[in-house]
């Protein structure tokens, strides 16, 4: 487990316990699952990344100069992205809390070099705002629409513009205001609400081959890259429910590539979109 984490508050769980994992994204909203992939892994998918091209509905990034590279909708790049949709223990963590028809929605590929970065604190998406009280209490519990899993390419410190999350704020009930007299503490430009009921942001410092899941509803940010020399590399993973659409650039001209379908698993396919009729169809 990557030590640091325990100095910074950041609740963690191993990759076999999907119940452990479970609990966490309940309680906390997000979990730090270490080690999930080793450094020849880690080396591999940078490698990968940094032979992707870059597609029209990608975001046209590479026609910007100093800019974060966006790759969308890898897992149809190239079987070699395949094994990544459904890593065993957290792949049954994510169907028990969303149902063994889940799906996946998006799977992007990043590169944040020196510079840049998002910094502004948010939630995905909240599907519908309710009383913090209600949530406290447990009266109300909230399903788990979408998650995300973030997969560290490196060892990642403060410089390195890491993930900031604020553990247990999805139980807000809803996302971060824009309290400018909050911002800053950081050394961010801007900001919104970074703390909420007590628990201060903390940044995701983990090694790389860690990996992170987190509820849509928990407040997160990404930062700026204060380095001088080193780029950030992340593979990030959105999952959700069967009956929330997939979202695959360039939508209706999307065509599933073939050479990927030939290797998927059943499980892997019904993640990419092949399910039973229902009764939305």
């Amino acid at each position: 487990m990557s030590a640091v984490l325990e100095d910074i508050g950041l609740p963690t769980c191993s990759q076999s316990d999907s119940m452990g994992i479970v609990k966490h994204m309940e309680e906390d909203g997000c979990i730090v699952i270490p080690n999930v992939l080793d450094r020849n892994q880690v080396n591999e998918m940078k490698r990968q990344i940094d032979a992707l091209v870059h597609l029209p509905h990608d975001g046209g990034y590479q026609e910007k100069e100093a800019c974060i590279d966006h790759y969308k909708c890898v897992f149809n790049r190239s079987p070699y992205w395949l094994p990544f949709i459904d890593m065993p223990g957290i792949i049954e963590a994510i169907e028990k809390m969303m149902g063994t028809d889940c799906h996946i929605i998006g799977m992007s590929a990043w590169r944040t070099p020196p510079g840049i970065g998002n910094n502004g604190m948010h939630v995905d998406q909240l599907m519908f705002p309710v009383a913090e009280e209600l949530l406290l209490s447990k009266k109300v519990k909230i399903p788990i629409f979408y998650s995300t899993l973030h997969f560290y390419l490196n060892d990642m410190d403060e410089d390195l513009c890491p993930t900031w999350v604020v553990p247990g704020s999805h139980m807000s009930g809803r996302g971060p205001s824009s309290d400018k007299t909050k911002a800053n503490a950081q050394g961010f430009v801007g900001g919104e609400e970074r703390e909420w009921n007590g628990v201060k942001e903390v940044p995701v410092l983990v090694s790389a081959g860690d990996a992170m899941l987190f509820r849509s509803a928990v407040w997160h940010s990404g930062s700026v890259n204060k380095t001088k020399d080193r780029t950030r590399y992340l593979l990030q993973i959105h999952y959700s429910r069967r009956g929330i659409a997939q979202r695959f650039p360039p939508y209706t001209e999307f065509v599933y590539n073939k050479e990927v379908l030939a290797k998927a698993s059943e499980r892997q396919l019904r993640m990419l979109g092949k399910h039973s009729i229902g009764a939305y169809g």
